[in-house]
């Protein structure tokens, strides 16, 4: 775990005090998973928990007994908490985000306002425009790109290729796909 880098030097950026990752250091002694060795770890349990599979954990022991209830940490948290800059190096865990957020369930003001809170616009942002790339229209992801598509622009690496965020839907079989659509 210590040879892994944080989030924030690949994308050149600086991280701030953040209370929502001391919150849920603390959901995390609450709900635990006895083979989760890091937070990072923790965040993938609870989204596979939720439904949000296109990640998980290479062998895990065990999983979660419980997940932490909406009420104690929403999606939008979730979504967010995963998308800090302060957490380890992992893009592949950005998906999980980007599923979570092409559900369309979320609350757009509300994830917004975390990410401003949690200063992950860029990421957020970067995100939004890969995402509209597979699917032009979708709502969710339209608003993020407006409100913080500009900072995603001003990161010194990519996020995630916007192949990443979506599934091939093939034609007859075929090895080319006709389209793709947004994990959901």
């Amino acid at each position: 775990m210590d040879s892994e880098q944080i989030l924030a030097k690949r994308l050149g950026r600086t991280v701030h005090v953040s209370p929502l990752r001391t919150r849920l250091q603390g959901l995390r002694q609450q709900y635990p998973c006895v083979d989760a060795d890091c937070l990072e770890d923790w965040l993938v349990e609870v989204a596979n928990a939720r439904g949000a599979r296109i990640v998980s954990r290479p062998d895990p022991r065990a999983g979660l007994a419980v997940a932490p209830p909406l009420t104690e940490l929403s999606n939008e948290q979730l979504a967010v908490a995963i998308c800090q800059l302060q957490a380890l190096d992992r893009p592949q865990m950005l998906r999980l985000a980007a599923q979570l957020i092409s559900r369309e369930t979320l609350d757009l003001r509300r994830l917004c306002l975390l990410a401003e809170q949690e200063r992950v616009e860029p990421v957020v942002g970067a995100l939004a425009r890969q995402a509209l790339r597979v699917d032009s229209h979708h709502t969710l992801w339209r608003g993020l790109a407006e409100r913080f598509g500009a900072a995603g622009d001003r990161l010194t690496e990519p996020v995630l290729h916007w192949t990443r965020l979506a599934t091939p839907l093939m034609k007859n079989g075929r090895c080319n796909a006709a389209a793709w659509k947004l994990v959901s």
